[in-house]
């Protein structure tokens, strides 16, 4: 069973500590929810899930193994990563981003096999993507540039899949469709998936645990109903919001504007 843990990780940049002692886990088929105000170190927390943040003190483990101990290929194959921005300096097609996910998985010579290409195709399936396959990565909307960019991580086959809003740029049937995916494929190949989202609703329906972070430090890690309670979200992210439940879950909604 796949497991990624941050242990008591110190990191931030320079001369700035962002992260203050952080533990969190994720283990395969579970949908952890990083959420906090502007700031607060979210997405600095998933680089440091990542390899990608060298901690200054603390340790990042997949399944047991420190990820300093490891080499980035090998990072690479079991860990994907979908970022804020995606960027690129060739008008690549759709197809060839998305083929980008097999980089660390091809032979010696860097040449696709059959199993790379199916990996792509169903990738591109599973987002809705086949139609615009052939299309360069500049020709389409933000939100299909997104949908691509998830797919590239997709068709990575990793064990871990770490997401930094992956809704941005979406309209709402695809922000709801994307992370009703990406829950179906923690269930089905037991991925274990780390989303940093902004939106607490959002985040409420995807998380099987949500983690809130404030000020570099995790303040609360549990469910949704038992993380996103009034005085947590009155607290964490100020006042005028009020939490209601329904079906089960928290529901945040603003309060009456003065």
């Amino acid at each position: 069973m796949t497991a990624l843990a941050a242990r008591a990780v110190v990191a931030g940049y320079r001369d700035r500590e962002v992260l203050h002692d952080c533990d969190v886990c994720v283990g395969a088929g579970e949908v952890v929810c990083l959420v906090g105000p502007n700031g607060a170190g979210k997405s600095t927390l998933l680089r440091a899930l990542a390899g990608l943040l060298v901690p200054r003190s603390g340790d990042v483990r997949l399944d047991g193994r420190d990820l300093r101990s490891l080499a980035r290929r090998e990072i690479a194959r079991r860990i994907a990563v979908v970022p804020q921005v995606f960027e690129t300096l060739f008008p690549f097609t759709v197809r060839e981003v998305v083929a980008l996910g097999r980089t660390a998985r091809l032979s010696l010579f860097g040449r696709p096999s059959a199993v790379d290409r199916a990996a792509v195709d169903r990738a591109l399936d599973e987002l809705a993507l086949l139609a615009l396959a052939d299309r360069t990565i500049t020709e389409i909307s933000g939100g299909e540039r997104q949908r691509a960019v998830l797919a590239m991580a997709l068709a990575q086959e990793g064990d871990v899949l770490l997401l930094d809003e992956p809704t941005a740029h979406l309209d709402p049937a695809h922000q709801l469709a994307t992370l009703a995916l990406v829950r179906r494929l923690a269930r089905t190949r037991g991925l274990a998936v780390v989303a940093v989202l902004h939106d607490l609703n959002l985040a409420a329906s995807a998380a099987t645990r949500i983690v809130v972070i404030e000020h570099g430090r995790v303040v609360v890690d549990a469910p949704p109903l038992d993380a996103l309670t009034p005085e947590v979200v009155g607290r964490v992210f100020g006042a005028g919001l009020e939490v209601e439940r329904r079906g089960g879950r928290p529901v945040v909604v603003p309060g009456a504007l003065p």
